[in-house]
């Protein structure tokens, strides 16, 4: 039951955020390795692709990628707060002393995004190629032309089985490991703070609703310079055989980033926040009680095989604050 209440709640979320997450993908998209002022800017900010999109496209557009978007969020929110509301009603997230143990909690949080999110990866790629097609005058990014979540898997499958179908799940893994644990971790220790301090009456819903807004906030600014990665490498093209045309990975992916463009949050936009990261927490809760150019050009090739912290080290010290800026 916690599993199939904890999906819902995301799905119910994910019909009003989908538009957010339609224009959060093109902006993201937009200038990849290009420097700035070398490409054409169709997206100015998040209210002027909303009007853009829905100008160009029609508004249908703006729920592009919606059937895929839910399977996903199903799939990945229901195991990743079924698991997690496991462990907390088992005890494995509180010390001895019964206090909350955030390193664990973290822990926790990570495992049960990664499996979540891995198991759903093929979905989750469907749905950024189905939110990046555009008409031709506003396109960013590789265009597949997909015509359906189901089609869109059966042409990868068939094109190049399995392993084509989870391409780009190890890059995304970042993503979630960052974003579920930062989640996770921050709306319990928030929740545990206003119950303590009796900031609301015991058993409130808007104990959880506060905690869950604070821990929204929280895992966009840890989590955004990773989206923008994996939204880029599920992306990538592909040749005929199943060989990615763009980045060799994330650590390729962040490269990228940093060389091409020298700026990591402002460029890409940050327009889902709130709404989709606190509505499955609030209702899962109520039913259980920017790096610049590298100084030194020669080094840019070992990042793309190397570790990511390797790559840092190497770019200079200003580009590894920007990748451990989290």
């Amino acid at each position: 039951m916690d599993f199939l209440m904890s999906g819902l709640a995301a799905c119910g979320a994910c019909v009003f955020t989908n538009p957010l997450e339609v224009v959060k993908t093109r902006m993201q998209l937009q200038g990849e390795l290009k420097a700035p002022g070398t490409y054409q800017r169709h997206y100015r900010n998040v209210f002027h692709a909303f009007i853009t999109i829905g100008r160009v496209d029609g508004l249908a557009a703006l729920q592009k990628g919606l059937a895929p978007a839910l399977l996903y969020q199903f799939l990945m929110n229901g195991i990743r707060l079924g698991t997690y509301s496991l462990a907390e009603a088992r005890g494995y997230l509180h010390t001895a002393e019964g206090t909350l143990s955030p390193p664990r909690s973290a822990a926790a949080g990570a495992l049960a995004g990664v499996m979540g999110a891995y198991l759903g990866s093929p979905i989750y790629m469907v749905k950024t190629h189905l939110q990046a097609q555009a008409a031709s005058e506003i396109a960013v990014g590789h265009q597949y032309k997909h015509q359906g979540m189901f089609q869109a898997l059966s042409k990868i499958g068939q094109k190049h089985g399995l392993v084509g179908l989870w391409r780009g799940a190890l890059g995304g893994l970042p993503r979630v490991i960052i974003g579920s644990s930062t989640q996770l971790c921050t709306f319990s220790s928030t929740k545990d703070f206003i119950t303590q301090w009796e900031i609301f009456p015991p058993q409130s819903w808007k104990v959880a609703l506060v905690a869950a807004m604070v821990s929204g906030i929280a895992v966009v600014l840890a989590m955004t310079p990773f989206d923008v990665a994996s939204t880029r490498l599920y992306n990538q093209p592909t040749d005929a055989r199943g060989k990615v045309r763009g980045y060799s990975g994330v650590p390729a992916g962040r490269e990228g980033q940093a060389v091409g463009e020298s700026k990591l949050w402002v460029q890409v936009g940050q327009p889902k926040m709130q709404p989709a990261e606190m509505t499955p927490l609030v209702g899962s809760d109520r039913l259980l009680p920017c790096a610049l150019p590298p100084s030194q050009p020669a080094l840019r090739a070992s990042c793309t095989g190397g570790s990511w912290m390797l790559c840092c080290k190497l770019l200079g010290q200003r580009a590894f604050l920007a990748c451990t800026r989290v």
